[in-house]
C-alpha cells in the first residue's frame, strides 16, 4: 500500500467516517480539528439511503437507533399559536422506511468511537499551509508544528480552509441560495414532548422542536434575504441580523430569539453549496459539504458526509494507494450522486420559506384541509419522494 499517511482536517461526521475506513484499508490517518474536542449537541440530522448502508457496515446501526431523537410529530402553527396541520414524525420529517433520525453530535460520538486507539486526533489546532512536494506534502499548522504526510483530505465544511489554501478562494465555489439559517439550544419553556413546531411567514420561518436525548429544546430560523455583510466568529454580530429579520414577527418568536444570548451552540450561516469541477488536486481531496455541500434545505448533508468518506477510502484502497487512480475513482463514483442531492436544495428551501403573504394563506389552508383527508401520508409521500430518489442514487462497491 503506497501513500499511507493521511491527514484529514475536521473531526466531523466526514472527518470520522474516513479516519475509520482508511485505517480500516491499512493507512494511517491524523485527524485535526480546530476545535478543542469534538463537538457535542447539534441540530438533529437524517441519515437515509445509501447512507444507511455505510453505518451498517460500520456495525453502529444498532447503536444510531438506541440514540435516535424520537421526535413523535410536528404541526404548523400561526402567529397566534393556533395548530393548523399535524402529523407523526416521520412523515413530518420526510423519512421512510429504515431512515434514523439523531443529533449530529451523538452520530460523530457514535462514529469517533470506532477509531479509538487507532487514530490520532490533534484538537485545538489547525492547517496553516499546505506544500505538495509532488513525493508528499509538507503542512503548518497554526501551532506551529510542521509535518510530513502523504496525502491530504479537507473535511472541514463549507468554509473550508483546506479547499481555500489549495483550490483558491471560497468565492470560486460557494454559491449563495439566499437565505440564512440560525440553530441554537433554548429553554424548552412549552413543554414540548419530543414535538416539533412550525412557525411560517413571509421570508421567514422559525420552529423549535424537544427530542428524548435533550431536556431543553432547540431552535431553527430560516430567512430569505439579500447577501449579508457578517463575519464568520461575531457572534454578537450575527445575532443582531436575526433579531433584525424577525423583528416584529408573532408566535413564540420574540422569546426564542431573547434565547439567543445564553445559547452555548449559536450556529449561523448563509444557505450556500459548493460546486467543483475537480475534488482533487495533486495529493490533495476534500470530501462531505468541503467538496460539495448541498445545503441544510437538502436533508442530505450527512448522508453525502458518510457515502463521500466510503467512497473515497474505498476508492484509495482498491487503488493500492495510487492517489491519482484512487482520487479519479472516487470522483467518478460520487460526482452524479452529489448532484442529485445538491439539486435538493433549492426546491426544499422555497417549500421551507415562503414568498409572500398569499403563499403563507394558501399553504396552511391546504396544510390544514390535507390534515382532514384520507390519504394524506400518500400525498405526503409524494412530496418527499426526490429526497429518497436522490439518497439512492448511488450503488456502493464492498471494497
Amino acid at each position: 500500500m503506497r501513500n499511507k499517511n493521511v491527514l484529514i482536517s475536521g473531526a466531523g461526521v466526514a472527518g470520522v467516517t474516513l479516519a475509520y475506513w482508511l485505517r480500516r484499508h491499512g493507512f494511517t490517518p491524523t485527524v485535526v480539528e480546530r476545535a478543542p474536542a469534538l463537538r457535542e449537541g447539534g441540530y438533529k440530522i437524517d441519515i437515509r439511503g445509501a447512507a444507511l448502508e455505510v453505518v451498517e457496515r460500520m456495525g453502529v446501526m444498532d447503536e444510531i437507533r438506541r440514540e435516535r431523537t424520537d421526535v413523535r410529530g410536528g404541526s404548523i402553527v400561526t402567529a397566534t399559536g393556533r395548530r393548523v396541520a399535524s402529523m407523526d414524525g416521520d412523515t413530518f420529517g420526510g423519512r421512510e422506511g429504515e431512515d434514523a433520525e439523531i443529533l449530529r453530535g451523538d452520530l460523530t460520538r457514535i462514529l469517533a468511537d470506532l477509531t479509538d486507539g487507532g487514530v490520532e486526533y490533534l484538537f485545538g489546532d489547525s492547517i496553516a499551509s499546505v506544500t505538495d512536494t509532488g513525493d508528499g506534502v509538507e503542512v503548518t499548522f497554526d501551532s506551529g508544528l510542521r509535518r510530513a504526510f502523504d496525502l491530504v483530505v479537507g473535511a472541514d465544511g463549507l468554509h473550508s480552509t483546506t479547499r481555500a489554501l489549495v483550490f483558491g478562494p471560497e468565492e470560486r465555489f460557494v454559491r449563495d441560495l439566499g437565505y440564512y439559517i440560525s440553530i441554537f439550544s433554548v429553554p424548552n419553556h412549552l413543554d414540548l414532548d419530543r414535538w416539533e413546531l412550525t412557525y411560517v411567514a413571509p421570508r421567514r420561518t422559525a420552529l423549535t422542536y424537544s427530542t428524548a436525548k435533550d431536556a431543553g429544546a432547540k431552535a431553527m430560523f430560516l430567512f430569505a434575504s439579500e447577501p449579508l455583510e457578517h463575519d464568520h466568529r461575531d457572534r454578537a454580530g450575527q445575532q443582531r441580523l436575526v433579531a433584525e429579520a424577525y423583528a416584529g414577527q408573532g408566535w413564540e418568536v420574540p422569546r426564542l430569539i431573547d434565547g439567543m444570548d445564553q445559547a452555548p451552540d449559536f450556529y449561523f450561516d448563509s444557505l450556500s453549496q459548493v460546486h467543483m469541477d475537480r475534488w482533487s488536486k495533486g495529493r490533495t481531496a476534500l470530501v462531505g459539504d468541503a467538496a460539495y455541500c448541498a445545503s441544510p434545505a437538502s436533508g442530505q448533508g450527512t448522508s453525502l458526509a458518510l457515502v463521500g468518506a466510503y467512497v473515497l477510502a474505498g476508492e484509495l484502497a482498491a487503488a493500492g494507494g495510487d492517489h491519482r487512480a484512487g482520487f479519479d475513482g472516487y470522483e467518478r463514483r460520487m460526482r452524479h450522486f452529489a448532484e442529485q442531492n445538491q439539486n435538493l436544495g433549492p426546491a426544499n428551501v422555497k417549500r421551507m420559506v415562503m414568498g409572500s403573504r398569499a403563499q403563507v394563506w394558501l399553504s396552511l389552508k391546504m396544510l390544514s384541509l390535507m390534515n382532514r383527508m384520507p390519504g394524506k401520508e400518500r400525498m405526503m409521500a409524494k412530496v418527499v419522494e426526490p429526497i429518497h430518489r436522490a439518497a439512492t442514487a448511488i450503488t456502493l462497491e464492498d471494497y
